[in-house]
């Protein structure tokens, strides 16, 4: 997984503003933000995408959404926030490691744009 980014994030061989961190959880800022608040969730261990997290570790699956809940919470988003788990090219994901885009502080419409 040399290649991929956020392993590399991970591995701290790049930098990134960390928010919530666990064992097996990062949380970090997006560096192109779609709303206020665009924060990244990621399992540390390397999965493609949402469908393999799922069949591989669905305990690991419920703690990625549980800390992108907790992130959600810390920064204050109590009117609501969205979370965004892009699957395949098809799907929007561009980075092939299992991620959840959690987006807040502003309305957000759908579709979105």
């Amino acid at each position: 997984m040399d290649e991929c980014l956020f392993c590399r994030i991970v591995a701290g061989e790049i930098p990134a503003t960390v928010v919530h961190e666990t064992d097996d959880v990062l949380a970090f800022r997006d560096i192109a933000p779609q709303a206020p608040t665009h924060v990244v969730v990621i399992p540390k261990v390397h999965h493609r995408d949402a469908a393999a997290l799922a069949s591989a570790d669905p305990a690991l699956a419920g703690r990625l959404l549980a800390a992108a809940t907790d992130v959600a919470e810390s920064e204050g988003l109590t009117d609501g926030h969205r979370l965004v788990l892009n699957t395949g090219s098809d799907g929007g994901q561009t980075v092939f490691h299992v991620h959840v885009h959690l987006l807040g502080g502003r309305p957000l419409t759908w579709p979105p744009g």
